[in-house]
């Protein structure tokens, strides 16, 4: 099951390394903020392997991102573990600019963490009536 989060990196760990039986292996941590209801959330993410690192080293504390990844569990002596693993992780920026318009009429496409925006219809100006026919309207009233 894939999820998405939009969000702004709050921190980012060091890079963790280590050799296993299967090789050479490198991880990083990095804290996410979001918006959940009114109050902002942080959530603890991280990525596996050299080439999710590199992509990593892209982004900086303070940039605006959509967090594509994934949720596991597992146990280890009775007590149970959950991984945050993200597997793509892209400007907010760059995707902004990209998206095609979409939504319900008189909305535009959503801005920020996913907060749509009224958009604004010019006025009407005099020459859109028709004066000429006020008096053959078909209303019953």
């Amino acid at each position: 099951m894939a999820l998405e989060l939009e969000g702004k990196i709050i921190s980012k760990l060091p890079v963790q390394t280590g050799t296993s039986a299967r090789g050479p292996w490198s991880k990083q941590e990095f804290v996410i903020e979001y918006q959940e209801g009114n109050y902002p959330t942080q959530v603890c993410m991280n990525v596996w392997g050299e080439d999710k690192v590199k992509d990593l080293e892209r982004f900086n504390a303070g940039d605006s991102v959509k967090v594509s990844f994934n949720l596991s569990s597992r146990e280890f002596k009775e007590r149970w573990y959950t991984d945050v693993r993200a597997w793509r992780i892209e400007p907010l920026a760059a995707q902004a600019a990209q998206a095609p318009a979409y939504g319900a009429p008189g909305f535009a496409t959503p801005t920020g963490a996913g907060i749509s925006q009224p958009s604004q219809a010019p006025a009407p100006a005099p020459t859109d009536f028709d004066a000429a026919g006020a008096d053959t309207d078909d209303l019953p009233f």
